[in-house]
């Protein structure tokens, strides 16, 4: 019977595609992001990941890698986009994750500046947030 630690190991190492898509739904938040770390972790596995909930600390930080994530694609990152529009809205803060929104090339400016618009959103964020659009305009 495999542990926690085996899972750990595989999501790091792992490149099939379809090991990677079965651990995605494993109940352990440290795998999911060391999936969301994996550059061979597919997309469909990463969209999965996204609505991905435990703990306020593991959600932002999961929400951060998937923004990162090389393999991400749009709609992917529009399921990121969504849920961290989500979190903004309950007051929460996955600040580094909408910078890591702003940074994606794939997204358009003005979908992910209405995420400067939120509950959540701080001053701070929206400087931020302005800054990092404002070099792709």
């Amino acid at each position: 019977m495999p542990t926690p630690a085996d899972y750990l190991v595989l999501a790091h190492a792992e490149k099939d595609s379809f090991v990677l898509q079965r651990l995605a739904r494993c109940p352990y938040p440290f795998v999911w992001q060391a999936l969301a770390a994996n550059p061979y972790t597919p997309p469909e596995a990463l969209q999965e990941l996204s609505t991905a909930r435990d703990s306020v600390w593991n959600d932002n930080r999961l929400l951060r890698l998937l923004a990162e994530h090389p393999g991400a694609n749009p709609v992917v990152l529009r399921a990121v986009l969504e849920a961290v529009a989500a979190k903004l809205e309950e007051g929460e803060r996955p600040y580094a994750a909408v910078l890591a929104l702003a940074d994606r090339l794939e997204l358009e400016v003005d979908e992910v500046r209405r995420l400067g618009t939120l509950r959540g959103a701080s001053a701070r964020l929206r400087h931020r947030l302005n800054l990092r659009l404002s070099v792709r305009i």
